[in-house]
């Protein structure tokens, strides 16, 4: 094996793992691109992925100013050589794209191109991307320089193997969104359950209790006072656990507020509709990649829902702390507490399993310690970016 083919091939085995590192949809897209640009040193890079009208549901480039984005317009019609790769099974490779009988032109404000080589990414029997590079970087006789100096044959196959492996790494990105869609689908219903019954139960307490309350008005108002008072209460109970249900339905607005902020105030909410005191600590955390922050804020509600519902303890900690370049979340209760070795089907009732299945989806790992009589600590720990 040559040396420029070793190391071509270190340089693949480079970017498989930095796309093995997303789980975003846009995140994987962004590094493919990024990758074959750096793998074959070309000037641009963009990969392209189909919608079912003609166009392009994304577009992703490199190479490319955000100035000279916009300058350029809309995303690309398929058309030319952009609709070859879509539609052909093998990677194309010209010297001078200007020059093949497909070509069609491009905007004003597109950069000028030559050499190109589009490598179709495929998903079994079907193309669900395509990526293009342009204008090789290497030394040029300044006759040729219109012309460029071209990609390789090795250039082809080295791209190839980074694009069949960009095609798993793209469909698994897509799996892991859907699956979050699911997800998020599945709590939205819990909570719908939950907040039926919940705010049913004072409801129905609440008017129960009024109707005393008017039986009593005329024969003993001190103890028809009594129960409106008690109807005050319920009612803002039922206020409560609507607003801290709420809370939870919400979107977190992690892009805008980041993950500290957005627990810590959800954490003031239940610590206010619940009679258990919950508290919120966090020290020197940093942002982390989207799908990392999204998991621990899904952790942390999951584990502050199984201690103020089914521990029976009075107290929940919840700390968020730096961890090298990631972070590790805890949530601690003082309640009842139980057997972590014999209980896998009440693991399921409580959430543990989705709970370790988000934890191990972002990279990280769920740690739970707990014994009868001495609470629950719910730990999960994530590696950063």
């Amino acid at each position: 094996m040559s040396h420029r083919t070793g190391s071509g091939l270190a340089a693949v085995s480079t970017a498989l793992l930095a796309m093995s590192r997303h789980l975003e949809v846009r995140d994987v897209l962004k590094t493919i691109v990024v990758s074959a640009r750096e793998l074959l040193d070309a000037e641009y890079a963009a990969l392209g992925v189909p919608d079912d009208h003609g166009g392009f549901a994304q577009f992703v480039v490199d190479g490319v100013s955000d100035e000279q984005w916009k300058a350029i317009g809309p995303l690309p019609r398929q058309h030319g050589i952009l609709a070859a790769m879509l539609h052909e099974e093998k990677p194309e490779r010209l010297a001078d794209v200007r020059l093949d009988p497909r070509f069609e032109g491009w905007p004003k404000a597109h950069p000028e191109m030559s050499d190109f080589l589009g490598v179709p990414v495929r998903d079994g029997d079907a193309t669900i991307a395509a990526l293009f590079l342009a204008n090789k970087r290497c030394p040029r006789p300044a006759a040729s320089r219109g012309s460029g100096c071209a990609f390789t044959e090795e250039d082809e196959e080295l791209v190839t193997i980074l694009a069949q492996h960009a095609a798993i790494a793209l469909t698994n990105a897509r799996l892991y969104e859907r699956s979050r869609e699911l997800t998020i689908a599945e709590e939205r219903s819990r909570l719908a359950h939950e907040l039926h019954d919940a705010v049913s139960q004072k409801l129905f307490s609440l008017r129960l209790t009024a109707q005393a309350a008017a039986a009593l008005v005329d024969r003993d108002p001190a103890r028809a006072k009594g129960e409106l008072q008690q109807v005050a209460a319920l009612a803002a109970e039922a206020a409560e656990e609507l607003r801290a249900a709420v809370v939870e339905l919400r979107p977190a607005a992690l892009d805008e507020d980041g993950l500290v902020h957005t627990l810590r105030t959800q954490i003031q909410v239940l610590d206010r509709a619940h009679s258990a005191r919950v508290t919120f600590g966090s020290s020197g955390v940093r942002a982390l990649p989207a799908a990392q922050e999204e998991a621990l804020l899904r952790v942390a509600q999951e584990a502050l829902h199984n201690a103020l519902r089914h521990s029976g303890g009075d107290r929940v900690e919840v700390t968020l702390a730096r961890q090298g370049p990631g972070a590790v979340l805890s949530v601690t209760d003082n309640g009842a507490g139980f057997e972590p070795r014999t209980v896998r089907s009440a693991g399921r009732h409580l959430g543990l399993v989705s709970m370790r299945d988000r934890a191990s989806g972002v990279g990280g790992r769920l740690k739970v310690r707990s014994a009868p009589g001495r609470g629950t600590t719910i730990e999960m720990e994530v590696p950063g970016g």
